[in-house]
């Protein structure tokens, strides 16, 4: 729905003769409207978190394996070079698992953690990473989330596109009067944002527990990538000519 012409016949207050209004007036009418664009953008990046467990009856066993399995982790992900543009770990816990058989409390088991989080750029290694992960002994996959970058150039073009079609709805407005622009007076970006964005990704996949590793490596995941929508909003106000009416 667009935003109707806004003009005012009241003129200025005594003792300031010639200062337009904030509202316009009859020699100085202004129009509000607002420029909207949408664009639909292939992703930049394709993000993976893997959780990486050890369970032992004894801390220093649990501690042990998550070691090991965290640097197979590790050495497998920074094996894939440029394709990989970041690995992080996020979390890591060792929580012991208690029992109340008995009078007191006991230790029955260690539970340790490793979550980490991959960003790749090359999706075509994507799936064949996400199975060799998947793979792996006690080792979950989850994803893909795709997303683009902060500065990707799609968040420029959705804003011009949204300027661009606020000064064509606020010229056709003029025209429409007889009139024509005359200046801008405001310009408010009220948002331009990620339709998918990095706090509420869109789970396309997800590979589960893996097992012991197998002679033979299971076939790569074909993933494909989901589309991200770009929004952009502004509000613009002008000044134009007398109307003709």
């Amino acid at each position: 729905m667009t935003d109707a012409p806004t003009t005012s016949t009241d003129t200025a207050p005594a003792g300031t003769p010639g200062d337009a209004l904030p509202y316009g007036t009859p020699d100085v009418p202004r129009v509000a409207v607002r420029g909207e664009a949408r664009l639909d953008v292939d992703p930049e990046i394709a993000r993976i978190g893997i959780t990486v467990q050890a369970r032992g009856t004894d801390r220093a066993t649990a501690l042990q394996d998550l070691t090991r399995r965290n640097a197979e982790v590790l050495d497998l992900v920074k094996s894939y070079g440029e394709a990989v543009e970041k690995l992080a770990t996020g979390a890591f816990t060792v929580t012991p698992q208690l029992t109340h058989k008995g009078r007191g409390e006991r230790v029955r088991a260690y539970h340790g953690n490793v979550h980490l989080t991959a960003t790749l750029t090359d999706f075509t290694a994507l799936g064949e990473l996400a199975t060799r992960l998947a793979d792996l002994e006690l080792t979950r996959v989850a994803g893909p989330w795709w997303d683009l970058r902060p500065d990707s150039p799609s968040h420029r073009e959705a804003r011009q596109q949204a300027v661009r079609e606020a000064v064509q709805r606020a010229r056709e407005y003029a025209e429409a009067l007889g009139a024509r622009l005359d200046a801008l007076v405001e310009l408010a970006d009220i948002g331009a944002e990620n339709a998918a964005p990095a706090g509420n990704p869109m789970l396309r996949s997800r590979a589960a527990y893996g097992g012991a590793a197998h002679e033979e490596t299971a076939p790569a995941l074909d993933l494909e990538p989901q589309q991200q929508t770009v929004y952009a909003h502004v509000n613009a106000r002008f000044t134009m000519t007398r109307p003709v009416l």
